[in-house]
């Protein structure tokens, strides 16, 4: 990893889009810091594309839609996508209020199958690995399960394991994040969903233009999108995670979470000439 203040110039200013993790990338405890919620505005008002990807549950997403300066939400690991109803001619969902409408890589019976298998997995997780629970926003999830490890339980490294192969044995993905294991079944993950959504709202190919999109996220379940991403950031929080990963960013923000959030925008901003840049936001 590299200081984000090494990131040259002219590599920012071809950036024409930003995805970005949410939990302790964009919030902290839960929130987003106004210094993050301002970068996102920011980064929108300067026409780059802003899509935040998640591994949190679509009933949680659906406020962070509705109200953040975003062009969708990506929720479930890649699963599910939340965006305005104006997008691709989508009608509005009751469910979700008049603001959003709610799109899904797998289809009404593939869901539904899934889910009745999750259910019985997170059973037998709670059944046979003592201390485990599932997540708080749980009720809120279609297509995956997630048990608490570091919300408001705390579960030390080899029960993490323990659960992360007991969903693997059950032939699901698995997945830690800052928070929460998660698991599903399906071949999505967050470089899919990424994929994805960039196609639906934009008929762009992710791939064939990756050098032109960045990704900051700070935990072992971004670590596909910083394999795959030239330009990728952890904000200085991914520390914590750093013995588990395989695959790390490429620069490292000197901010946590919100604040590192802002730094990548700075930067960005300051390289398209629309901010004050990184080098005020971040001295040194």
């Amino acid at each position: 990893m590299q200081p984000l203040s090494t990131w040259p110039e002219a590599e920012r200013r071809g950036i024409v889009g930003v995805l970005t993790d949410i939990d302790d990338t964009l919030t902290t405890e839960g929130a987003i810091t106004p210094d993050a919620l301002a970068a996102l505005g920011a980064l929108q008002a300067a026409g780059l594309h802003v899509v935040p990807i998640t591994g949190r549950p679509v009933g949680w997403s659906a406020t962070f839609a509705a109200t953040w300066p975003v062009d969708a939400v990506v929720a479930e690991n890649g699963a599910v996508a939340l965006l305005p109803t104006h997008e691709k001619g989508l009608k509005p969902r009751c469910d979700l209020g008049s603001l959003l409408s709610k799109i899904y890589q797998q289809d009404s019976a593939t869901r539904s199958a899934n889910f009745a298998r999750m259910q019985a997995v997170a059973r037998r997780v709670l059944r046979e690995v003592p201390g485990t629970a599932l997540a708080t926003d749980s009720p809120g999830r279609e297509t995956d399960i997630a048990i608490d490890h570091s919300e408001f339980a705390r579960l030390p490294p080899e029960t993490i394991a323990r659960v992360v192969a007991l969903l693997r044995s059950e032939g699901m993905n698995a997945t830690v994040s800052s928070i929460h294991i998660n698991g599903w079944y399906g071949e999505h993950d967050k470089l899919a969903g990424a994929r994805w959504i960039v196609r639906t709202l934009w008929q762009r190919d992710l791939d064939a233009e990756i050098g032109r999109w960045v990704y900051v996220g700070d935990s072992s379940n971004d670590q596909t999108m910083f394999e795959r991403f030239p330009h990728s950031v952890g904000v200085a929080n991914i520390a914590r995670f750093l013995p588990m990963l395989e695959h790390l960013p490429r620069y490292l923000s000197r901010g946590a979470r919100g604040a590192g959030f802002a730094e990548v925008a700075a930067a960005l901003l300051q390289a398209r000439g629309d901010g004050p840049g990184l080098s005020r936001s971040a001295p040194g």
